[in-house]
């Protein structure tokens, strides 16, 4: 809650500061008749002004309550063997890129390693302001088509992976999401990632599965066990969340006869290497053509556009209702 008020109050302190920018650039502007370096100094500013109020446009945007929290990401293999473990650790190298590109810090909290190649999953942490805002966009089934690297006939291939974002929840979340000591079973492992000697030589690593969903996470980047359990706990009860609001969403498509867009578990986003290189967002229509810059972490257009496309949407439904 602290986080929240300094965050709303750093946002109220940048608008009133534009708001007092604009009123001056309209006095100088009255000044400026019949003045050519002041009417220079006039345009100067009003682009100025402009290209930050398009900057922080985007904080209009943010209507989810949890917007402002940390963001739990989770990426698992789909169809495509290996190739579509290959595809999940180039996500992930994806949106570490972006979450460098920014600033934010991130935390990897499982992998999955596949036998050939790749990643079967793995559950990260991004930890900056709205990352949980932002990262909302990759939620779905992200689709991938190139020529195969490990294809020695070289022919194109269509991988899958699945993409899910959850907001890291705060002590006063976490309280409401209940978990019945009898509805978990725990298991420790050998830890088959990084982490030194001593994490290769005991059981730290913790697997906790939540019987009554068979939600299944995993945590070995700890050396403690204590805090691998910690961990995973923490990342079940986001999972647990997820699931309440995707059910809650759910239940309005019924009531509402489906007037909520159906983002979750669905295809959102074609990324094609091979026989052209081209982005589209299968909601917002969005294309770019540099695929490869995406592919660096270049997804702020991408996310922008669902940002305004979900406004958009939710405008429909407001109608609707």
């Amino acid at each position: 809650m602290a986080r929240e008020a300094s965050e709303n109050r750093e946002l109220v302190a940048t608008w009133d500061r534009l708001e007092r920018r604009a009123r001056d650039v309209v006095e100088l502007d009255q000044l400026a008749e019949g003045d050519p370096d002041l009417r220079k100094q006039v345009a100067a500013e009003l682009a100025e002004i402009g290209s930050e109020l398009r900057a922080h446009e985007l904080d209009l945007l943010f209507t989810d309550p949890y917007a402002g929290h940390n963001a739990v990401i989770t990426i698992s293999v789909g169809q495509g063997g290996v190739e579509a473990q290959d595809w999940v650790e180039m996500l992930m190298r994806m949106y570490l890129k972006w979450a460098e590109r920014r600033r934010f810090e991130t935390e990897v909290i499982d992998e999955s390693r596949g036998e050939e190649a790749g990643l079967k999953s793995a559950t990260f942490i991004v930890r900056g302001p709205r990352a949980y805002g932002l990262m909302r966009s990759e939620h779905g089934v992200h689709r991938l088509v190139r020529i195969s690297p490990f294809d020695q006939n070289h022919r194109r291939h269509t991988s899958f992976a699945l993409v899910e974002v959850m907001p890291e929840l705060e002590s006063a979340d976490e309280a409401g999401i209940v978990i019945n000591p009898q509805d978990i079973r725990i298991d420790t492992y050998r830890s088959t990632g990084a982490g030194g000697q001593h994490v290769n030589k005991t059981d730290s690593a913790v697997r906790i599965t939540h019987l009554p969903t068979g939600i299944v996470v995993t945590c070995q980047n700890e050396r403690s066990q204590m805090k691998n359990r910690e961990m995973a706990m923490k990342v079940l009860k986001a999972r647990l969340f997820q699931r309440q609001q995707l059910e809650a969403a759910e239940h309005l498509d019924q009531i509402r006869g489906q007037i909520m867009p159906a983002e979750f578990g669905s295809q959102i986003r074609n990324y094609v290497l091979q026989p052209y290189t081209l982005v589209k967002d299968v909601r917002t229509g969005l294309e770019v053509g540099n695929a490869q810059a995406v592919l660096d972490g270049e997804i702020d257009p991408f996310i922008e556009s669902w940002l305004r496309w979900r406004l958009g949407r939710a405008g429909e439904v407001a109608q609707a209702s």
